[in-house]
């Protein structure tokens, strides 16, 4: 093989072995660590972000990238031609940010990671505010380093960031008509009669973790190759080959709640289990391939799996199990019923499949208006909560269930907020693809058998890394552009019957 591409996928995988590093510490910091190691721990990422930085700005890697370009074999190979574009792709965006910004993003987002902590704890947005004031300005300059696509704003280079390509007027073309649409279907479910009511249900914390667990070994998560623990924030994170994490959070009475962010996060991890860093960890097709395919694969487990009536019929009797007493008075179609209520909240996390997109929309928006400008850090709970009023004709009781509910700000994660309904929409062209394919999905989930599922997504998904970007694997799967056209097949034909509501009515 050509010996400059492989001196260039030798450095790459050094950078990604400074990566998992730097992934480890993060956990860490959310999991384990000691209060009082804060400080030091900024000084820690920031150094990691800046060898990482180095590496991956390194001038050889360019004279690389050019030896490659001139041997036409290479040009040949399809996953080495992928190889090469995304490597040149992350060479490129990091020659455009200085050390010091790089640093100064890293040190500042685990600062301001445990201000954030601190202020959601005591409701203190002023507190918070300063943080959320350094952040945006930090991440105006590192748009501005970047630079917008032709005829865009600044926001989308921070968009990029997450998901390659993706713009603000893209979102805004799907977000607008989906808004209209499931703000229909809300109202045409708040006029109906009473619907499905949630169950009455509380479960020491041990009783879920094992509740936890034999779910996560039972939908193919390797717990030999990965871990559960407890966040503020629940998350999911791929640090190396044979270790990938997730926390969850338990709450009393959010038993259901708490299995749904489980599933959620355990989505996320089984993408990460599935891709190729065993046998090429470092290179970008061992990597994935965005946050909109990542936050496919978090929603489909969800929603698609843990929401359906076919994934309660085997797991009532597993939680009646575990529950002992407490679960003696539990079926299936109560618990299906249960996790399908549709309730107008304020926290984006506990939202239900039609609310969720409402919230996740209110960030776009807010996070966009404050780093154009238009919109000053300090006025953020009050055009929140407004948002929210208008949106759902819900009252915001504080800021800690407001505006401060979200970790993604702190971190410096401005443009992350839209992955979650492009997500959830290839999700359900993804769910629809499958049951075209395994007509007998339903089937397999209630007796238990999730394989075909996660095999399905290995082959079809999982194991192309960033060889095709978002758009051309959503074809090439599906068939068809990415939109939200399934996603409101799926919430219409879920919640219209749950909820009586026939065609036509209003």
């Amino acid at each position: 093989m050509n010996t400059a591409y492989v001196e260039l996928l030798a450095r790459m995988r050094a950078a990604a072995t400074l990566s998992s590093i730097s992934e480890l510490v993060s956990w860490d910091q959310e999991t384990m660590m000691p209060p009082h190691a804060a400080d030091f721990r900024a000084e820690e990422s920031a150094l990691l972000a800046a060898l990482i930085h180095e590496r991956m700005s390194d001038p050889q890697v360019a004279a690389l990238l050019a030896t490659c370009d001139a041997d036409p074999e290479l040009a040949q190979d399809p996953e080495i031609a992928a190889s090469l574009r995304e490597i040149r792709r992350d060479h490129e965006r990091a020659c455009k940010l200085p050390r010091e910004l790089v640093e100064e993003l890293s040190e500042t987002a685990s600062r301001a990671l445990q201000a954030w902590k601190a202020a959601r704890r005591t409701n203190d947005f002023e507190g918070f505010l300063p943080w959320l004031e350094r952040q945006l300005e930090l991440n105006r300059r590192k748009a501005a380093c970047l630079g917008a696509s032709k005829g865009g704003d600044l926001y989308d280079a921070l968009l990029d960031d997450f998901e390659p390509g993706l713009t603000s007027a893209r979102v805004e073309r799907l977000f607008v008509p989906l808004r209209a649409e499931l703000r229909e279907l809300i109202e045409r479910i708040d006029s109906a009669e009473p619907g499905p009511t949630t169950a009455a249900l509380d479960l020491p914390v041990e009783a879920q973790r094992e509740l936890h667990r034999a779910v996560l070994e039972r939908i193919g998560f390797d717990l030999l190759a990965g871990r559960i623990d407890v966040s503020t924030h629940p998350f999911s994170i791929g640090i190396g080959p044979g270790d990938t994490r997730i926390t969850t959070r338990f709450a009393p009475g959010m038993v259901l709640d708490a299995l749904g962010s489980t599933l959620h996060e355990a989505g996320h991890a089984m993408y990460e289990q599935g891709l190729p860093k065993a046998e090429r960890f470092g290179d970008p097709l061992a990597e994935p391939a965005g946050l909109v395919v990542h936050e496919s694969q978090a929603r489909l487990w969800e929603n698609h799996v843990g929401r359906s009536r076919a994934f309660w019929s085997w797991a009532t009797p597993e939680l009646r199990r575990i529950a002992g007493p407490a679960g003696s008075g539990l079926d299936e179609e109560t618990l299906y019923r249960s996790v399908n209520v549709v309730q107008p909240g304020p926290i984006r996390v506990e939202a239900d499949e039609a609310t969720y997109h409402l919230h996740v929309m209110l960030r776009f928006d807010l996070e966009r208006a404050m780093l154009r400008g238009d919109l000053r850090a300090s006025d953020l709970p009050g055009a929140w909560n407004e948002r929210l009023r208008k949106d759902l004709g819900i009252e915001v009781p504080d800021d800690r269930r407001g505006c401060l509910q979200d970790i993604h700000w702190s971190m410096g994660s401005f443009g992350y907020f839209p992955t979650y309904t492009l997500g959830s929409c290839l999700a359900a062209q993804l769910w629809e693809a499958l049951a075209a394919r395994h007509a007998d999905i339903d089937t397999r989930m209630a007796s238990g058998d999730f394989s075909e599922i996660l095999g399905w997504l290995r082959r079809d998904v999982h194991a192309h890394g960033r060889r095709f970007r978002t758009d051309e694997l959503c074809r090439r799967v599906t068939g068809r552009e990415l939109d939200s056209a399934a996603l409101m097949r799926h919430l219409n034909g879920k919640f219209r019957p749950l909820y009586g509501i026939v065609a036509g009515s209003h």
